[in-house]
C-alpha cells in the first residue's frame, strides 16, 4: 500500500455502545460526621438573692376586711342558709295568712302575710331563673307595702294579680327532672303546694275582682311569663324540632279550645245544655264535695307530669312544662271566688290532680311506647341512661 493512498478513519462506535463501555462511577459514600467536642458544663455556683428582691419579699396581701366580706358572702350563698331562711319567712307568712283565714290574730296579719309570701316568692323566682333576687325581692316588698298601706282597691287588686302570676310561674320553675313516673308525681305535688301557698297570699291582699276577668288575666300573664323564661331554658324555637313543634301546637290548641268552649257555653249556651252540664257539676258537689277544674285536669297536670318526665331526657321538654301554668294558675286563684269554700277548693284541686295524673301516666306510656325501648329490661336501661344534668331545686337554672 502506497503512502499516497488516502487513509480511512475508523468508524466511531454508536452512542449506546460508548455509554455501555464506560463503567458507572460508584456512588460516593457519605462522609461520617465528625463528633463535636462538647465542653463539660461547669457546676453551678450558688448566688445569694438580695434581701430586697421580690422573690424574697412577698407581695402585700389584700385587705383582710374585704377578703373576709367576699369569702363570707360566697360561703353564705353556697350554703343551705338562704334556703332555710326562705323557708322560715314563707312559714311565717303562711301562719299569718292561716290565722287571718280563721279570723284569729290581729287585723293586719292578712296584709303582712300576703306581702311576706309575695316578696319571698319573687326573690326565689329571681334566684331560680338567674335574675337579681335583691332587686326583685325589694321591688316586690315595696309594691306590696304600698298596696297594703294605701288601702286602695286598685292597688290591692294589682298586687293580687302579680302575686298570683309569680306563684304560678315559680311553682313550675321549682320542679326538677323526673326519671320515673313516681318522681313526676312528686314534682306535681310540689308545684301544687307552692301554688296553694300563693293562693292564700292572693286573698290576703283582699282584691275586689270579677272572677272570670281575674282568671283570664292571671292565666294570660302567667303564660307570657313562663314562655319568656322557657324560651331561654329550651334553647329557643330552633331547638324544638318537629316533635316539639307538634307538642306545642297541640298544647296551644287544647288550651284555646278549653277556654273558647267555656266562654261560648257561658255566653251562648242553650238552657238545656247548660242545665245538663250543671247537673253533673251539682251531682259531683253534692256527692263528692267538689268538681275538678277542667283546664287543670285536661291540660295543666298532664303537661306538667309529662314535661318533668321528658326533662330527664331532653332539654326541649321545658316547652311542655310551660303548659303546667294551666294547672298552677287555677290553683293560685282558686280562693278568689267567694262562692267557693276553702274545703271545696282543696277537694277540687285534689280531684283534678288525681285525674290529671292518670291522663299524664297514659301520655307518658304512649310516649315511651313510640320512642323508647320495648320490654321491662329496655325501660330499666333507658331509665338508667336518662340522666340529663340540671341544677338542683335551690340553684339557678340559667
Amino acid at each position: 500500500m502506497s503512502r499516497s493512498a488516502p487513509r480511512r478513519r475508523a468508524e466511531p462506535a454508536p452512542r449506546r455502545q460508548r455509554r455501555a463501555a464506560k463503567p458507572p462511577k460508584p456512588p460516593k459514600a457519605p462522609k461520617a460526621a465528625k463528633p463535636r467536642k462538647v465542653a463539660p458544663t461547669p457546676p453551678a455556683t450558688p448566688v445569694e438573692t438580695p434581701p430586697e428582691s421580690p422573690a424574697v419579699v412577698p407581695a402585700a396581701p389584700p385587705t383582710e376586711g374585704a377578703e373576709r366580706l367576699l369569702s363570707g358572702r360566697e360561703r353564705f350563698a353556697r350554703s343551705r342558709w338562704p334556703f332555710v331562711l326562705w323557708c322560715v319567712v314563707v312559714l311565717a307568712g303562711l301562719v299569718a295568712l292561716i290565722g287571718c283565714l280563721l279570723e284569729v290574730g290581729p287585723g293586719w296579719a292578712c296584709g303582712a302575710g300576703a306581702v311576706t309570701v309575695a316578696t319571698a316568692y319573687s326573690w326565689a323566682l329571681a334566684v331560680r331563673t338567674g335574675g337579681r333576687p335583691l332587686v326583685v325581692g325589694g321591688l316586690a316588698l315595696v309594691l306590696g307595702l304600698v298596696a297594703v298601706l294605701s288601702d286602695d282597691d286598685a292597688l290591692r287588686t294589682g298586687a293580687a294579680v302579680l302575686t298570683c302570676v309569680v306563684s304560678a310561674v315559680f311553682a313550675v320553675m321549682a320542679t326538677v327532672p323526673a326519671v320515673r313516673f313516681v318522681s313526676a308525681v312528686r314534682e306535681v305535688v310540689v308545684a301544687l303546694v307552692l301554688a296553694s301557698v300563693g293562693a292564700l297570699a292572693v286573698v290576703g291582699f283582699e282584691p275586689v275582682v270579677q272572677v272570670a276577668r281575674f282568671e283570664y288575666v292571671t292565666l294570660g300573664l302567667a303564660l307570657l311569663g313562663v314562655f319568656a323564661l322557657v324560651y331561654r331554658l329550651g334553647a329557643g324555637l330552633h331547638g324544638l324540632g318537629r316533635r316539639g313543634i307538634v307538642i306545642v301546637l297541640i298544647g296551644t290548641g287544647v288550651l284555646a279550645l278549653t277556654l273558647a268552649y267555656a266562654e261560648l257555653l257561658r255566653r251562648y249556651g242553650t238552657p238545656g245544655l247548660v242545665s245538663s252540664l250543671l247537673d253533673v257539676v251539682v251531682w259531683s258537689r253534692d256527692h263528692l264535695g267538689a268538681f275538678p277544674r277542667p283546664l287543670e285536669t285536661v291540660l295543666g297536670i298532664p303537661a306538667l307530669a309529662w314535661g318533668v318526665h321528658m326533662r330527664a331526657r331532653r332539654r326541649q321538654a321545658w316547652w311542655v312544662c310551660a303548659f303546667g301554668v294551666a294547672a298552677t294558675t287555677p290553683v293560685a286563684n282558686a280562693l278568689v271566688n267567694p262562692a267557693v269554700t276553702l274545703t271545696e277548693s282543696v277537694l277540687a284541686v285534689t280531684y283534678g290532680a288525681v285525674v290529671g295524673l292518670v291522663i299524664g301516666f297514659v301520655v307518658i306510656r304512649l310516649d315511651l311506647a313510640f320512642t323508647g325501648p320495648r320490654g321491662r329490661r329496655g325501660r330499666r336501661a333507658e331509665e338508667a341512661t336518662a340522666l340529663r344534668p340540671e341544677p338542683r331545686r335551690t340553684r339557678a337554672l340559667l
